[in-house]
Order: structure tokens, then C-alpha cells, then sequence
């Protein structure tokens, strides 16, 4: 008996990306330059220090003590307590 053997396909060739959109023309300094026209639009960032675990951990504890040992917020505690230390109002 003879084995037929079959041909496999070639492996498929990579199709061609889509029509190109036309750049955007480049402004003359790409840094000072933002898309929306003036830097009054930006927002400035203030650095921020990182606070510690630990100071985070003893200002937390301490709102649970004060309301009574109370169980269950303790995640606002912890919230309450890295806002009083980075100064953010609430």
C-alpha cells in the first residue's frame, strides 16, 4: 500500500498595515509646546515627600482609639490619617 502524504500550506505572509493617516507636523520644540495652545492649561505638580508607614500606622490607631475601639473603619482610618500628614483637606 502507498501512503498519500498531503502538502501542508505555507505559512500565511504577514498582511500589510492599513493605509497611513497623514502625519501632523511637527511644532519647533515639542517640550515647550502642548496641544492645547498655552501652558495656562496645565496644571502644576507639586513634589510630595512620601510619608512613613509607621506614622500613617500611629495616626490611624489613634483615630481608632478615639472612637472607642471601635471595629470596622479602619480603612478610614487610614485614609483620614495619610491625608492629615500629606495636609490635604477633606
Amino acid at each position: 500500500m502507498s501512503e498519500t502524504i498531503k502538502k501542508t500550506k505555507a505559512a500565511a505572509k504577514p498582511r500589510k498595515a492599513a493605509g497611513k493617516k497623514a502625519a501632523e507636523p511637527m511644532s519647533a520644540d515639542p517640550v515647550t509646546q502642548n496641544h492645547h495652545g498655552s501652558p495656562e492649561n496645565h496644571s502644576t505638580v507639586s513634589y510630595q515627600p512620601p510619608i512613613s508607614y509607621d506614622a500613617v500606622a500611629l495616626l490611624a490607631h489613634r483615630y481608632w482609639k478615639e472612637r472607642g475601639h471601635r471595629h470596622g473603619q479602619h480603612e478610614e482610618d487610614w485614609f483620614r490619617a495619610e491625608q492629615e500628614l500629606r495636609g490635604e483637606a477633606s
